[in-house]
């Protein structure tokens, strides 16, 4: 497994975000105005000389109108393998606040469904501000240990080992792990065009 540290990993990041910028046509300018971040951040972290936070990561998926896991995963493609082994699974630390993800899913394989799991140390906080996006966005939370307070908008759920979360995402969300363990979870997503049906 690739260790969150790794400059392989914040290589991956930095050609993927470039890659979905250029191919959606998209300046250094242009992507800015549409995130919220600046050009000189978007520039340092294509050339992986900055290590984003979440929270720039999430204005950035946003603005392509991909998930968040999407920004470390390869482009579809229907030779990619359906199987993902751990050593296959993108690891990424915010260093913000020394959250711990791993896409699950397998890199490139043509599928709806992205699986992460996640570490959030104790006390530590992740707010993603962003609100509507220009997909439809849809994801489910399954704590599987320690305890963790998700605010959806203004709402916020208390959820204990085994609780799931449903959500969309067209509010700010705050993950909080109020505890004094690390709590660790699965987070499935969906991405789909607005006005796209929910079902087949």
């Amino acid at each position: 497994m690739e260790d969150a540290s790794t400059p392989s990993v914040e290589r991956r990041l930095a050609d993927r975000i470039r890659t979905l910028r250029t191919d959606r046509g998209l300046s250094l300018d242009e992507l800015a105005r549409l995130s919220g971040v600046s050009r000189s951040m978007i520039s340092l972290i294509e050339r992986a000389e900055s290590s984003p936070t979440a929270n720039i990561l999430d204005k950035l998926s946003a603005a392509f109108g991909v998930t968040l896991a999407a920004l470390f995963a390869e482009s579809a493609s229907p030779d990619a393998a359906p199987l993902a082994r751990p050593a296959d699974q993108a690891t990424w630390q915010d260093p913000a606040t020394g959250y711990r993800r791993r896409n699950l899913s397998p890199a490139g394989f043509p599928s709806p469904i992205e699986l992460v799991e996640v570490h959030l140390p104790p006390a530590a906080r992740v707010a993603y501000d962003t609100g509507p996006r220009s997909a439809v966005i849809d994801q489910q939370v399954w704590l599987i240990a320690g305890a963790l307070h998700l605010t959806v908008g203004t709402v916020t759920h208390a959820l204990g080992p085994g609780d799931c979360l449903a959500m969309r995402l067209d509010a700010p969300v705050v993950f909080h792990n109020p505890g004094e363990t690390e709590a660790h979870y699965l987070v499935a997503l969906t991405n789909r065009p607005v006005g796209a049906s929910a079902w087949p």
